[in-house]
C-alpha cells in the first residue's frame, strides 16, 4: 500500500446549511484549511462525527467529491465505510471510489453492537468490500465496552487479509490496549496503527504511528505536536500539551453522548471562523444554550483561536 498516515488524519465534520443540505463552500474551507496543516496526512469523512450515516447516497458522494477538490490532490481523502451487510457496504466502497476515495474506514455491521459477531465473519466483510471496490481498507477497532469489539485473533486475521493497510484503535481499555498492540506491531511491522482516543489521548500516543481523531478537525495544530512529541517519546512535552488542551477536551467530549462532540466540534469550529452556524442532522440536537460560548473559552485557553480560511 502507497498510503501514508503516518501522522495526524483529523474526521471532519459534514458543514450543513441552515436549511439542512450539505453546504458545499464551508466544506471547502475546512478541507482546505486542514490540508494547509504541516502534518495532517489525509481526511476521512462520512465518520461519525461527519454525520456520515445521516446522509442520502448522492449526499455521501457528494461530500467526497467536494473534500477531494477542498483538498486539491494534497493529502487522500477516505470514506467512512457503514452499510450494515457486506454486499451493502461493499457496494457503498464502489461508489466511494467513483466519487474519488482513496481509502475505506470500515465501521462493523451496527447490529453487531447489540448482538455480536458470529466468528470469523467480520473478516468476510473486509474480504468482500475490497474485492468489490478494489478500495485500500483501515481495520476499525471499536470499544471493548461493545459486541462489535473484535478479539485480538479477529484483528490479526483481519489485518493480514489484502488490501488491508492500517488500523483505527479504539478500544478504551488501557489492559486490552498495552497488551495487543505490541502483538499487532510485532506481527504486521508495516501495518500503520492510529490512535482515535479523542477524549484521552495521551497514554495511546507512545505506541502508534498517528492518530485518526474527529478532534483532528478542530485542533490539529496541537496534535500534529501531540504526535511528533509521543513518537519522540518525550513525555514532558506530551503532557504539557495534553494539559493545554484539556479544558477543550473536556467541553468537546466529556459530554453526557460522545455523539454531542459532534455538535461540540461544529460549535468550536464556529468559534474559529471557519463555519458560521453548528447546524446539525436530526436525531443530533443543539447544544444547551451557553455551550458555544463555553467553548469559545476553552480554546482561547488553548491559544487556538481564529484562523484565516481561503473563501
Amino acid at each position: 500500500m502507497t498510503i501514508d498516515l503516518r501522522g495526524l488524519v483529523p474526521a471532519p465534520v459534514t458543514p450543513f446549511n441552515r436549511d439542512g443540505s450539505v453546504d458545499v463552500d464551508a466544506i471547502h474551507r475546512l478541507g482546505g484549511w486542514l490540508a494547509s496543516v504541516e502534518g495532517v496526512k489525509g481526511l476521512v469523512v462520512l465518520g461519525h462525527a461527519g454525520e456520515g450515516t445521516f446522509l442520502t447516497q448522492d449526499e455521501q458522494a457528494l461530500v467526497i467529491r467536494e473534500f477531494k477538490n477542498a483538498v486539491n490532490g494534497e493529502i487522500p481523502i477516505i470514506a467512512g465505510i457503514t452499510g450494515e451487510g457486506n454486499t451493502v457496504a461493499a457496494l457503498e466502497a464502489k461508489r466511494a471510489v467513483e466519487a474519488g476515495a482513496e481509502a475505506g474506514l470500515v465501521y462493523p455491521s451496527h447490529g453487531w453492537l447489540r448482538f455480536g459477531y458470529q466468528k470469523g465473519a467480520p473478516q468476510t466483510r473486509y474480504k468482500e468490500i475490497y474485492e468489490t471496490s478494489g478500495l485500500p481498507l483501515i481495520l476499525f477497532q471499536y470499544p471493548d465496552a461493545t459486541k462489535a469489539t473484535y478479539d485480538l485473533e479477529t484483528q490479526l486475521e483481519i489485518a493480514g487479509q489484502e488490501g488491508v493497510f492500517a488500523t483505527k484503535n479504539g478500544v478504551r481499555n488501557m489492559k486490552r490496549w498495552d497488551t495487543e498492540i505490541p502483538v499487532l506491531r510485532a506481527t504486521y511491522p508495516d501495518l500503520q496503527i492510529l490512535t482515535c482516543h479523542d477524549e484521552y489521548l495521551l497514554h495511546t500516543m507512545f505506541d502508534v504511528d498517528g492518530a485518526l481523531v474527529g478532534y483532528g478537525g478542530l485542533a490539529p495544530e496541537p496534535l500534529v505536536e501531540l504526535i511528533a512529541a509521543g513518537k519522540a517519546k518525550d513525555y514532558a512535552a506530551a503532557r504539557a500539551i495534553h494539559d493545554r488542551l484539556l479544558p477543550v477536551t473536556k467541553n468537546v467530549y466529556h459530554r453526557g453522548s460522545h455523539m454531542e462532540g459532534t455538535v461540540a466540534l461544529k460549535e468550536g469550529l464556529v468559534a474559529r471562523g471557519i463555519l458560521d452556524h453548528a447546524t446539525v442532522r436530526p436525531p443530533l440536537l443543539p447544544l444547551a444554550e451557553g455551550a458555544g460560548a463555553e467553548i469559545a473559552l476553552a480554546l482561547q485557553s488553548a491559544n487556538l483561536g481564529s484562523v484565516t480560511v481561503s473563501a
